[in-house]
This record gives structure tokens, C-alpha cells and sequence, in this order.
């Protein structure tokens, strides 16, 4: 009973910072984002909700990698762990759904200062430059344009006859990241799209589809037995939990969909598909860990 409240407490915990983190990450962002174009204008930006929606994924999935490193190394039973986990992650992201859900009315707007850009300023994109003659909050302002292979052309009205506008570029702020962390960040916002929309559904597909999915990562656990090196067993979960991510997002599009229905005709409703097949990987894992289970002590005791 102690070590299934030290899970709880480890669990909330770890849930609690981890989208905090995640959501703080995503408005962080968005200023960035807002920061990059000249001149910056007060504009509506994205709702508190959509950037709690996009966070909801990825605080599951690291969530419970870490509560199921944490049943391993207490060394807690295998089952007990896996329903522990189950309940635990159906709790939170249930609640933490619902809650999103029910505070839709709550949204930041994004009013950002404007840029206080001196003339001179040269903003590029590849081997184009553009260089502004005025203060950057005067964006049709005279101008400078400098093209590969042409003269300058001096723009004194830009959209006036026989111009033609081209768009001030974003300020060359290095955002470049790794690949596989766009890939990453790009599943995670496909998924959390599709959750939002089977929220606005319905309870039961989204309900249902949570649960699966959840199921299917809690199944999981019996990576973390299968070796004696707990950072080992770790990244192995690790790239298991990212296989079930990209297999989620590649359910989630419309062609896929439309195929399964197709081969399924009549037998479940389109939005319970996925589920079911969540939930289908999640006994053949739990049947594997079975035998596993039972053919380890044989194999030890041959040896």
C-alpha cells in the first residue's frame, strides 16, 4: 500500500510539471514567433486551451515512461504496476481533458510591443535582402531590394504602379532543431488534434480511444524487466513509446481511416477503430510478457 502511494505521489507529480512545462514551452514559442515579423502588430494569438490540448500528449506519454521506470526500479510486480499505471494515467488525462474542455472561455491574447526597428535594417531569406530606409513599424516604407544576379531596385512606394510588393521576410532567428525532434513535436500535434476532435464528438469515442491508448502504454512495463541495466530498459521503452506515437498519428490520417473502414465494413464504427486496434496490441503485448513470464525460470533453471 506504501509503494502505491509513493506511485501516486511520484505519478501527480511528475504529470503536474510536465505539462506546466510543456504549455510554458508553447507560449514561449508563440512570443518568439510573434517577435520574428516586422512590424509586429497586437493580434489575437492562440487560446490558453489550444496550447493545453497540444501539451496533453506529450505530458502522457513522458509521464508514464517515467511512473513505469519508477515501478521497475521498486522493483513492484509486473501486474500490479500495469494497473496502477492504467488507473493513474486514465485519471489525470481524463481530468486533465475535461478540464481543458471546460475552460475554453479562458484565452490569452498575444499583444506584443511594437518593434522598434532603426532604418538600415536588413532582413534576408536565402540570397534576397531587403533593406529598410525607415523605422521598421512603417512596412510600406521605401526600400532597398537586392536579387542574385539583378541591380538593386530601389522600391520608394512599394505597392504603388509598377511595383510589386514583395513580403518583408521573418528576422533571421535560428530556429532549426534536430529532425527527429520535429518529427516528434509534428506527431504530438497531430495527436493532440485528433483527441480535441473526438472531444467535441463525444465523450464515448474519446473516452474510448483514451483508454486504449492508454492501455497500450501501460503494456508496456515488460520492457523494463527484460534487462539489468535500468537506463538501458529506458531508452528501449523510450523508442517503443515514440513507435506507438508515429502509429497513432499514422492511424489518426483520413486514407488510413478510410482503408480500415473499408476492410472492417459494418463491424465497428469508424471512431472505434483505432481504438480497437489499441487495445488489440495491448493484449498481444500482455500475452507476450506472459510468456515470457513463464518461460524465464525454465530457461534459468536449464542453465
Amino acid at each position: 500500500m506504501k509503494s502505491i502511494l509513493k506511485l501516486t505521489l511520484f505519478f501527480s507529480f511528475n504529470f503536474a510539471l510536465l505539462f506546466a512545462a510543456i504549455v510554458a514551452l508553447g507560449l514561449l514559442s508563440s512570443w518568439v514567433d510573434f517577435a520574428r515579423y516586422i512590424p509586429i502588430e497586437a493580434r489575437a494569438g492562440q487560446s490558453l486551451e489550444h496550447f493545453a490540448w497540444n501539451a496533453l500528449p506529450a505530458a502522457l506519454y513522458l509521464t508514464m515512461l517515467l511512473g513505469l521506470g519508477y515501478t521497475a526500479r521498486r522493483t513492484m510486480p509486473a501486474f500490479l504496476a500495469v494497473v496502477c499505471i492504467f488507473i493513474l494515467g486514465s485519471v489525470f488525462f481524463l481530468g486533465a481533458s475535461l478540464g481543458i474542455s471546460r475552460a475554453g472561455d479562458v484565452e490569452i491574447l498575444f499583444r506584443p510591443v511594437a518593434q522598434q526597428g532603426e532604418p538600415g535594417l536588413i532582413l534576408s531569406r536565402g540570397d534576397n535582402a531587403i533593406i529598410l530606409l525607415r523605422e521598421t513599424g512603417d512596412i510600406w516604407g521605401p526600400r532597398v531590394v537586392s536579387i542574385p544576379g539583378q541591380p538593386l531596385l530601389y522600391q520608394d512606394v512599394p505597392r504603388g504602379p509598377n511595383n510589386t510588393v514583395i513580403s518583408l521576410p521573418p528576422l533571421p532567428f535560428d530556429d532549426s532543431a534536430p529532425w527527429f525532434i520535429r518529427n516528434l513535436v509534428m506527431d504530438f500535434s497531430l495527436n493532440a488534434a485528433e483527441l480535441r476532435g473526438r472531444m467535441e464528438m463525444g465523450l464515448l469515442y474519446f473516452g474510448a480511444y483514451a483508454l486504449a491508448l492508454i492501455l497500450l502504454l501501460s503494456s508496456i512495463r515488460f520492457l523494463f524487466g527484460l534487462g539489468r541495466w535500468p537506463l538501458a530498459s529506458l531508452c528501449i521503452a523510450a523508442l517503443a513509446f515514440r513507435g506507438i506515437a508515429a502509429l497513432e498519428s499514422f492511424l489518426n490520417t483520413g486514407e488510413i481511416n478510410e482503408l480500415l473502414n473499408s476492410l472492417l465494413p459494418g463491424l465497428l464504427p469508424p471512431l472505434l477503430i483505432t481504438p480497437a486496434i489499441f487495445a488489440a496490441l495491448a493484449v498481444l503485448t500482455t500475452f507476450y510478457a506472459l510468456l515470457i513470464h513463464a518461460t524465464r525460470p525454465r530457461r534459468n533453471k536449464d542453465e
